[in-house]
C-alpha cells in the first residue's frame, strides 16, 4: 500500500488522516523536531492533536539532517508529501521536489513562506502589494518610516503564523517601543527568536480568508471567511471571530479574482492556499499566503456541515483526482449553513480552576464544538491573550439561520466582556462571608412578594418556618416531580466548595422545574456564588431563553426572569 506523508500533522491538517485512509492509502505523519526550548510543551501539543485522530497512522520523526530525513522518506516510496500546518511547508516542499512528486516548484518556496518575498512577487507581477521593508534594528525602522512618510504601521516576523509577534502601531513612538519589545521578549509561532521584522504600512479595511486549492495551476475556491479582530492596548492583534461568507457582498468578487492572481504570482501549481486579504477603498490586497490547510483546528464534520465538503479532501482531489477536481470547480459557491469560530480573549494572566463555558456553550442553538476542556484535573495557567496561540478557547458554531448564529455570537461576546468568569474561573467564592440573618431577611421579602404567583418552590440553604411553600435543599432537586409557577433560588454555602462546572449544571437543572410562563427569583446573595456574579446568572438565563424581567420598584434583591417557551 502506497503511503501519503503529512509533515506537521496538527490543527485542521489532522483531517488528512481519515481522508487518506478512505482513499486506500497509508497515512504517515512526519513529526518535526521541536523548534523552541520547551520540548515538553511541544510534545504535549502534538499529542493533543494526535488524540483527536480516530484512524491508525505511522509516525516518522525528522532526523538530525535533511539528507537523513530524505533517505527515510524515500524508503517509504510515498505517493505524496504534503504539509499539514505552516511549519511543515518548507520541509514538505523540499522532499516532494527531491522525490519528483507532484508539488509546487522549489523556486517558489520563499514566496510561499516568507512574508516579504510574497509581497515582492506581487510587485514583480504588477499586482497590488503592501509597502514594507525588512528591518533588524530600530534605526533601520525609523529611516524607512520617515522616508515613506508612514503613519500607522504593522510589524510582523518574516516567518511565523497565528499573529505571533505581530504588532499594530499608531505612531513612530509605538513602533520603536514595539520593536524593542519584540526583539527582546517575543518569539515567532514556532518558539524561535525573532531577529528580523517586516515593517509594513497598515491597511485599514475588512479582513478575509480566501481558501483555494489548485490542480496544475488551475484554482478553485473551497471556503471564504471574514475575520473580526481587535487591536489590544499593546498593539497585539486579537482574534474575535471568523465567520463564513455565504453570499458575496460589494467588492468581494474582485477579491476572489485577485486571490487567483495571487496564486499565479506566487507560482502555485498544486494544493492549498490559505490566503488572508484586506479590502479597503482601493480594493483587495494580500496580507499573506499560507500554502497549507486553513488553521483553527476545524474538524471535517464541522466543515462538511457548513459547506458539504472539507478542505483536506479537496486538496487530495487536486493531486489524485483531477477529473473530480474540475467537476467541483464548475459548481457554484453554495454553502449549507452559516459557520463561525468565536475566540475568547483572556484579559489577564489567570490560574483557572474550572471552565464553566464548557457547560454553557452546548446550550446554544448553533453550538457544534468547544475546544475548552470540560474538567480540569488541576489548576491551569492561561496567559493573557496576545495572539492565536494564547486564546482562552474556541467555540465552533454552525446553523442554517444567520440570525440565530449572530445571536449566539453576540451572547458569547457579552459573556466574554461582562462575565468572563463564565469562560474560565479562578473560583474565589469560598472567601465570601455568609451572614444568615441578612439571608433570612432577604428571603422574607422575596417570599412575601412572590406569594401570589401560584405554586411555589424554594430551593434553599436556609429554611423558613411557617410558610406555605415547598422547601428543598440542593441535593433534593432531582427528586422533585412536576413544575412550579415560580421558583426562588437561595443557595450559598452549598455552592462554595462545588466545582463550577457542577454549579452551572445545577442551575440549568433548576430552571427545568419552572413552568412555561413561570417566574424565577435569584436573590443577590445567590448571585454572589455563581461564576460571574449577577451578570453571570443573567447570562445563564439568556442561554436558556429565559426573559430577564424589569424589576419592580421596592424589590432590590436580585434577578427576576420568566420562562416563555
Amino acid at each position: 500500500m502506497k503511503s501519503i506523508i503529512i509533515v506537521d500533522c496538527i490543527s485542521t491538517g489532522i483531517n488528512y488522516i481519515e481522508d487518506i485512509v478512505n482513499r486506500g492509502y497509508k497515512p504517515v505523519v512526519l513529526e518535526l523536531k521541536p523548534a523552541g526550548e520547551d520540548v515538553e510543551a511541544y510534545k504535549a501539543m502534538l499529542n493533543h492533536h494526535y488524540d483527536e485522530i480516530d484512524e491508525e497512522f505511522d509516525i516518522l520523526y525528522e532526523k538530525d539532517t535533511y539528507e537523513e530525513t530524505l533517505d527515510a522518506v524515500k524508503k517509504l516510496n510515498p505517493k505524496l508529501v504534503l504539509p499539514g500546518n505552516e511549519h511543515g511547508v518548507i520541509l514538505a516542499t523540499k522532499l516532494a521536489n527531491d522525490l519528483n512528486l507532484l508539488c509546487n516548484p522549489i523556486e517558489n518556496l520563499e514566496a510561499m513562506t516568507l512574508k516579504n518575498k510574497m509581497q515582492k512577487r506581487l510587485k514583480d507581477n504588477g499586482l497590488r502589494y503592501i509597502r514594507g521593508k525588512v528591518i533588524s534594528s530600530v534605526e533601520e525602522a525609523v529611516e524607512f518610516y520617515d522616508a515613506e512618510d508612514l503613519n500607522e504601521i504593522v510589524l510582523k516576523p518574516i516567518y511565523s503564523a497565528g499573529s505571533a509577534g505581530v504588532k499594530l502601531c499608531s505612531n513612530k513612538e509605538e513602533m520603536i517601543n514595539s520593536i524593542e519589545d519584540i526583539f527582546t521578549n517575543k518569539h515567532n509561532y514556532y518558539g524561535e527568536n525573532i531577529s528580523e521584522l517586516l515593517l509594513q504600512e497598515r491597511i485599514m479595511g475588512d479582513e478575509y480568508i480566501v481558501n483555494t486549492v489548485s490542480n496544475d495551476g488551475v484554482h478553485r475556491i473551497t471556503l471564504i471567511w471574514k475575520y473580526h479582530k481587535i487591536k489590544a492596548m499593546d498593539g497585539s492583534i486579537l482574534y474575535n471571530t471568523a465567520e463564513t461568507v455565504n453570499n458575496l457582498n460589494i467588492g468581494e468578487s474582485k477579491m476572489v479574482e485577485y486571490a487567483y492572481q495571487v496564486a499565479d504570482a506566487i507560482g502555485i501549481k498544486y494544493g492549498p492556499v490559505h490566503g488572508e486579504y484586506m479590502i479597503d477603498e482601493k480594493g483587495p490586497v494580500l496580507i499573506e499566503v499560507n500554502c497549507r490547510p486553513c488553521g483553527g483546528n476545524m474538524s471535517a464534520k464541522f466543515l462538511d456541515k457548513i459547506a458539504g465538503h472539507h478542505e483536506t479532501d479537496a486538496i487530495l482531489d487536486s493531486y489524485l483526482k483531477p477529473v473530480r477536481f474540475q467537476e467541483k470547480r464548475k459548481e457554484r459557491y453554495r454553502l449549507l449553513g452559516y459557520g463561525a469560530l468565536k475566540f475568547f480573549t483572556v484579559p489577564h494572566d489567570i490560574v483557572a480552576k474550572s471552565a464553566p463555558m464548557s457547560n454553557i456553550s452546548p446550550k446554544l442553538k448553533s453550538y457544534f464544538k468547544s475546544s475548552i476542556d470540560e474538567h480540569f484535573d488541576r489548576a491551569v495557567f492561561f496567559r493573557k491573550t496576545e495572539d492565536l496561540n494564547t486564546v482562552g478557547g474556541i467555540i465552533y458554531l454552525v446553523h442554517e439561520s444567520h440570525e440565530i448564529l449572530q445571536q449566539d455570537i453576540e451572547f458569547l461576546g457579552n459573556v466574554e466582556k461582562k462575565a468572563f468568569e463564565l469562560v474560565l474561573s479562578e473560583e474565589k467564592y469560598e472567601d465570601k462571608p455568609i451572614i444568615e440573618e441578612d439571608l433570612f431577611r432577604e428571603l422574607d421579602v422575596l417570599v412575601s412578594h412572590a406569594h401570589d404567583y401560584g405554586t411555589a418552590l424554594l430551593i434553599t440553604d436556609q429554611f423558613l418556618d411557617d410558610i406555605n411553600i415547598v422547601q428543598i435543599g440542593k441535593d433534593e432537586i432531582n427528586d422533585m416531580n412536576g413544575e412550579f409557577d415560580y421558583v426562588i433560588i437561595n443557595l450559598n454555602k452549598s455552592l462554595i466548595h462545588l466545582d463550577e462546572f457542577k454549579v452551572i449544571e445545577l442551575i440549568f437543572n433548576i430552571f427545568s422545574n419552572i413552568k412555561v410562563g413561570g417566574v424565577v427569583f435569584i436573590p443577590e446573595s445567590t448571585c454572589d456564588y455563581i461564576p460571574g456574579g449577577r451578570k453571570g446568572i443573567e447570562a445563564l438565563l439568556r442561554t436558556l431563553d429565559l426573559k430577564i424581567e424589569v424589576p419592580p420598584h421596592g424589590l432590590n434583591t436580585g434577578v427576576i426572569a420568566s420562562k416563555n417557551s
